[in-house]
């Protein structure tokens, strides 16, 4: 029996029985569209947390602190030690001593470690432009460790002698210009205050404009740009009085293995210090996101396992209404393998079906509730689709539904292969 003869047989044989098959393909429906809606979401969300922790911290970066020392548990407050230095810093405080010079040193010794230096904090009061007013200005104090997720222009320059800024989003508007890429380039003054209180005026570019993220917030400034704003904030200060950072940040090779980057932590804790990456930091997000989109991908399974005995319910009632032309077939020379392949290829053709039809009714679905969630209820996370529909995700469905159509197919055609053309042709 050909190929296209079995394919059309098959196809002609499927929609005998329009009810029983249509109510098959509905529950293959319902698992393909469920499964193909849980997949872009994880798609769409994992791509998110992607640009988010892009955003946070470059995978290149360590951030270093000086080990601080276990201390005991305790029931209630603890009692207030005045000894204890805590310095404060833009995005959280840390419990530990300041950094010195000799422990960058030490940090620069370290085998793996390209490069390191102290976060230096800078407390800019508001910012212009020649096309808007004046408004405050937030920085983001790890600007350093970020690979900012840009709407329009370039990264910083950190090398070069240029002052420059990234611009968030919301700044656009209130700054005057007319759009991302409009502000690219424009120049801006930022004021900043001396130590005596004096306010000053330093000149920057606009190097890009970046998304408002979740994880990181604030401006960022080049090294330039950090680099006059901390002489200007310097002005008048005392010179018994010098600013210590807690925090130090450090790059080593992009390429460098998992082995190598605890190599270097290791080696970063015998010395005394703490180290963590930014997976150290906030990987765990995406083992949550990941294992919420595993729960609910496993309803669409069980969904789509339900379905599978729908086709072995559908194909064995076939195979009992059809016992006299299975056995006239074989009487006529057909084989118990292309008998079975005829059988398969129905269910096959039944997983098919289903699949395709609501994987195209939840990607047309998803494109139209994408919008409509994104617009109305998610307009502050910049970037975010909720729903992102790729290829190979929703090819991988359509397969999956097909072998599990394919499995459930088995069962009624090793029957109807194996009946026996006399027994068949004299069944009522």
């Amino acid at each position: 029996m050909k190929i296209t003869d079995m394919l059309t047989t098959a196809v002609g044989n499927t929609l005998r029985s329009k009810t029983r098959t249509t109510l098959t393909v509905l529950a293959i429906f319902i698992g393909a569209f469920t499964l193909t809606i849980t997949s872009a979401i994880g798609t769409g969300v994992s791509d998110y947390i992607d640009n988010q922790i892009g955003a946070f911290g470059a995978k290149d970066v360590l951030t270093i602190t000086k080990a601080s020392e276990e201390t005991a548990q305790q029931e209630g407050p603890a009692e207030y030690d005045p000894d204890a230095g805590i310095v404060g810093a833009d995005l959280t405080q840390f419990e530990t001593e300041p950094l010195t010079k000799d422990d960058l040193e030490a940090i620069r010794r370290v085998e793996g470690i390209l490069d390191v230096s102290a976060v230096r904090q800078v407390n800019p009061r508001y910012i212009d432009s020649d096309h808007g007013g004046k408004y405050m200005l937030d920085v983001n104090a790890s600007a350093n460790l970020t690979t900012p997720d840009l709407a329009a222009g370039a990264q910083l320059d950190n090398a070069g002698a240029n002052p420059q800024i990234l611009l968030v989003s919301s700044y656009v508007d209130a700054l005057g210009f007319e759009d991302a890429d409009s502000a690219v380039g424009a120049t801006v003054r930022i004021g900043v205050a001396d130590y005596t209180g004096a306010l000053h005026e330093v000149v920057a570019t606009v190097a890009g404009v970046q998304n408002e993220t979740i994880m990181a917030s604030g401006a960022a400034l080049n090294e330039a740009l950090i680099d006059q704003l901390h002489a200007v904030q310097s002005i008048g200060q005392p010179s018994a009085t010098s600013e210590q950072s807690v925090v130090a940040i450090a790059h080593f090779d992009p390429q460098a293995t998992e082995a190598q980057i605890d190599t270097i932590q290791t080696a970063l804790t015998d010395a005394g210090f703490q180290a963590a990456t930014v997976s150290d930091q906030i990987g765990v997000i995406q083992t949550v996101v990941d294992g919420i989109i595993a729960v609910l991908n496993s309803f669409a399974v069980i969904a789509l396992i339900a379905a599978g005995f729908g086709i072995v319910n559908t194909l064995l009632m076939s195979v009992q209404e059809r016992t006299r032309e299975i056995g006239l077939m074989k009487a006529m020379g057909m084989r118990g393998g292309s008998i079975y392949a005829l059988f398969s290829t129905e269910a096959v053709f039944i997983g098919f079906l289903g699949s395709v039809l609501g994987a195209a009714a939840a990607i047309g679905v998803g494109s139209a509730a994408n919008g409509l969630i994104v617009d109305r209820f998610l307009t502050d996370l910049e970037g975010l689709q909720v729903l992102r529909f790729e290829l190979v995700p929703v090819a991988s469905i359509l397969l999956t539904v097909m072998l599990i159509a394919f499995l459930a197919g088995t069962l009624p055609a090793r029957r109807a292969a194996r009946q026996n053309p006399i027994d068949a042709l004299r069944y009522e």
